[in-house]
């Protein structure tokens, strides 16, 4: 069981985080410029954190637990019954609104290769690869990266920024791209 002061600590860190994270980019956001901000010694924010990918992690948590409960028990499409190109479908738009909300953490957590580290991105990758499954799709293990690649927030940041398509564009131009599973 954490300890009071502890859980406190880890609060204060993780509110300082998600405010520094929400005003600049994660990559200009410093260990230091967040152990100030929560007003906690670098000591303090090391041992519980090693990096800003770790903090954008845990703020993420929350999200995407909530997004895998709702897959896995949620109403059809997005949970199970309906079939795999409708889920899929159903997949990309509720990506597609965790990354609106949060792309800021989603970038910050995942920081080169460690984007295919993190847990949420092996239930992702479990998910897409068992759709492909059900499809009938021939060597699923060699689509579910393609899959997955435009959800990099990265990507889903260009697609809103530089050619400034909107949230919903993008989600219809992905339901195009599951439906293909029908084929």
């Amino acid at each position: 069981m954490e300890r009071a002061d502890a859980a406190h600590n880890r609060a204060r860190i993780l509110e300082a985080a998600a405010l520094l994270f929400a005003e600049r980019p994660p990559q200009d956001v410093t260990m230091d410029d967040i152990a100030k901000k929560a007003g906690v010694g670098r000591g303090t924010l090391y041992r519980r954190y090693p990096d800003r990918a770790s903090i954008a992690v845990a703020l993420l948590d929350d999200h995407e637990r909530e997004l895998q409960e709702r897959l896995l028990r949620g109403d059809p499409p997005l949970g199970p019954g309906a079939p795999p190109a409708e889920r899929l479908a159903a997949f990309y738009a509720a990506m597609v609104r965790l990354l609106e909300d949060h792309s800021h953490l989603v970038l910050g957590s995942e920081v080169g290769r460690s984007r295919f580290e993190t847990g949420a991105y092996g239930f992702w990758r479990a998910h897409v690869r068992t759709l492909l499954s059900a499809a009938g799709t021939p060597g699923p293990d060699a689509l579910v990266e393609v899959l997955l690649a435009p959800l990099a927030p990265e990507v889903y940041g260009y697609q809103r920024r530089v050619l400034g398509l909107s949230p919903e564009q993008i989600a219809r131009a992905l339901a195009r791209l599951a439906r293909m599973l029908d084929r």
